[in-house]
């Protein structure tokens, strides 16, 4: 073996051509996985073991000089550059365009943003549900007719499993595992077996908030949703309740802020009362609370609801939903400013 060291260690140091390909080929020949080097590691595993020692040193000495040897030659020749391939700095450069957040994150981040400066936590859950946090534990008997109200996508036919209609099914998990004081928004994406048109879609968004804890009274939900709508909306931002039935709270209301009749748009969008729903609130129901492993005597709370498609679009002026879900690049770089 010492002979094969030394023919190649001469066969290295005669090596004196500047050609890159060359100085590669030699690099392949020597130091790659399946070169000479390689092959006589290989061949001194089998050697005796009174030998290994000085042929050992030899053959990393050989390595090493391969190393350095070729190292040199590369940075005493660089890579020639190829005569077709030179760069005219005189060119302009590429035009490469700034991308745009979708008008529903836009939103959504700025809801959940207001929320979190009055110490709102943000909770998620999955979008496959089981009949129970979806809808059992919400106060949702079976054959309530209160199901009815949200048309449902099971899966594969097992009435046990269903796409969310509601992130309400993220607050029973949140309520189930944490103690009180809970103070948490829930954002995330919904499914209802509903037609799509202009104004409504089988898929959209929804942020609900859920806070719990001792003495929670309407008063403190009435300031948290005023908080919201002048945040979001404006400071002059006024807000009315209006009475309304959800099976998860008692009482319940719609909650409508009030856009104003300065134009066409405005009596379109508020049917030319000047208010404008924008979600749905109310005390969460002791039975719920009860379901969830709370107890009603000690503690109440309060939730509420609201879809980001819909503030979206009256955020934006848009009056097609559809357009929110076609990906039209055309639509959605309108927005690259609000990035």
């Amino acid at each position: 073996m010492n002979l094969k060291i030394n023919a190649y260690l001469e066969e290295l140091k005669s090596f004196n051509d500047s050609n890159a390909q060359k100085i590669e080929e030699l690099r392949i020949k020597f130091l790659s996985k399946k070169g000479l080097i390689a092959a006589l590691f290989e061949e001194f595993k089998a050697m005796p073991s009174q030998e290994k020692r000085e042929v050992g040193r030899s053959l990393n000495d050989l390595k090493k000089f391969a190393s350095t040897k070729i190292e040199e030659l590369k940075s005493t020749n660089p890579v020639e550059e190829d005569a077709g391939e030179k760069i005219d700095s005189t060119r302009p450069a590429n035009n490469y365009f700034l991308g745009s957040r979708h008008p529903v994150n836009l939103v959504k981040n700025e809801i959940i943003g207001i929320f979190e400066k009055i110490g709102f936590n943000v909770s998620e859950g999955p979008e496959v549900e089981d009949d129970w946090h979806n809808f059992t534990a919400l106060n949702f008997p079976e054959e309530h007719p209160a199901r009815d109200m949200q048309d449902t996508f099971f899966v594969a036919k097992d009435p046990d499993w269903a796409l969310r209609t509601h992130t309400s099914s993220v607050q029973v998990r949140v309520m189930e595992n944490d103690k009180p004081p809970i103070r948490t928004i829930s954002p995330g994406r919904v499914f209802r077996n509903e037609a799509i048109s202009a104004r409504s879609h089988c898929i959209f968004h929804q942020i609900e908030g859920l806070y719990v804890d001792k003495n929670v009274s309407f008063a403190d939900l009435k300031q948290t949703l005023l908080y919201f709508a002048q945040e979001f909306f404006g400071k002059e931002t006024k807000i009315r309740l209006r009475p309304s039935y959800f099976p998860f709270t008692e009482p319940s209301a719609e909650v409508d802020v009030y856009w104003g009749l300065e134009n066409e748009v405005d009596y379109k969008m508020t049917k030319g009362t000047g208010w404008l729903e924008v979600m749905g609130c109310g005390m969460v129901d002791p039975n719920v609370l009860k379901n969830c492993g709370i107890d009603p005597e000690v503690y109440s709370g309060f939730a509420f609801g609201m879809g980001v498609e819909r503030i979206a679009m009256q955020r934006y002026q848009i009056s097609d939903i559809r357009l929110l879900f076609e990906n039209d690049m055309r639509f959605l770089e309108q927005f690259q400013s609000e990035l």
